[in-house]
């Protein structure tokens, strides 16, 4: 059964592929995960254009997993130089865009689910959700979906790991600052209210200041200047100064307590764009996590933000492909990882369920 199952994850892959299905016009390709899912007696469920289903035998009595990974993608960018809706193997890769990001995750959570679907006596319920809008983190993909499906204790979120598991996985936080100041003629007396000036002390602070907490996989929180702007003519003090900061939060903190620490130590405002892209984890003591290192895979701490942000769970990202691949030009997944992608996602739940 897993041979067939690996055969028809790569044909699906090829398939996704020639389909586009860009975030936010994932129609097309939803109709095709239903229709794969409901040719293998999978009962179906739809909201916007996510894909969703519970194993048949679901009883509200068992904790729950969720498999879930994404198909929407970015565009494809300039350098390419092949067509990235073409879905080609050439030797032992499949080329094509979301090949890698996270079509081969995606089909693998596919085939494992339908593996265990109408297995009875299971440890665990699963839950799989194939889900849209991941690459812009938008509110109609695993975010609407955590209201509309059944509690889910912990989650497997495919995204390319080389099949190590990412047990912790940083946040994100954009600030936006702004310095206001006194606007005159740079010929004339010294300006104090200049904000160039002004900004100086909370821009150093910014850049060197150390979260006392340190994670254990994800190290330190890293704050980053990453834009600046004031003035627009070389004789005259500007009326402001504007600047953005790139935050990077571990699981020792949640993004709120982040904008405190900064809003208590810097003078100038300096307003959080959002909230809502948190840090998560799962407890290295969790059994996926030791059937994961029984199976020889090791355990890290991920800098990429994926839809783990958007869970309310505990979550591990996990699955074929390497990260450095996705969203390159000419995007590849090799052959061999789809394969090993489906026997591992299987290998790996057997362990406890």
């Amino acid at each position: 059964m897993i041979e067939t199952l690996q055969k028809d994850a790569l044909a699906l892959l090829q398939t996704l592929i020639t389909t586009q299905s860009f975030s936010k016009e994932e129609e097309p390709t939803a109709e095709i995960l239903s229709n794969w899912l409901i040719e293998r007696g999978v009962e179906v469920k739809r909201d916007l254009n996510n894909v969703w289903a519970t194993n048949k035998y679901f009883a509200e009595s068992k904790p729950t997993i969720l498999l879930n990974s994404h198909h929407d993608t970015v565009k494809p960018n300039q350098a390419y130089t092949r067509d990235p809706f073409e879905a080609k193997i050439e030797g032992d890769k499949l080329y094509g865009l979301g090949s890698n990001d996270a079509g081969g995750c995606l089909v693998g959570l596919l085939s494992t689910f339908v593996y265990f679907y109408d297995k009875k006596e299971l440890k665990y319920n699963f839950v799989m959700a194939a889900t849209a809008e991941e690459e812009i983190s938008g509110e109609n993909g695993i975010a609407y979906m955590q209201n509309i499906m059944p509690k889910i204790d912990v989650a497997i979120v495919g995204e390319p790991t080389l099949l190590d598991l990412a047990i912790a996985e940083k946040g994100l936080v954009v600030f936006d600052g702004k310095v206001t100041g006194t606007p005159g003629h740079a010929a004339h007396i010294p300006n104090h209210q200049n904000p160039i000036f002004k900004a100086l002390k909370d821009l150093e602070w910014i850049n060197s200041y150390k979260f006392p907490k340190v994670s254990d996989f994800l190290g330190e929180v890293k704050m980053t200047v990453s834009q600046i702007n004031a003035g627009a003519q070389h004789n005259v003090v500007p009326s402001e100064l504007t600047f953005v900061v790139d935050c990077r939060v571990t699981d020792q903190y949640t993004n709120a307590e982040i904008a405190e620490i900064i809003a208590v130590n810097t003078e100038c405002e300096v307003i959080p764009r959002s909230l809502r892209l948190n840090s998560s984890s799962l407890d290295p003591n969790h059994e996926l996590v030791k059937a994961g290192i029984a199976l020889g895979k090791k355990t890290y701490g991920s800098p990429t933000l994926s839809d783990q942000c958007r869970l309310t769970c505990q979550s591990v990202k996990l699955g074929p492909g390497d990260s450095l691949r996705s969203h390159s030009a000419d995007e590849f997944i090799y052959v061999k990882e789809v394969y090993d992608g489906v026997s591992f996602y299987i290998d790996l739940l057997s362990k406890v369920v």
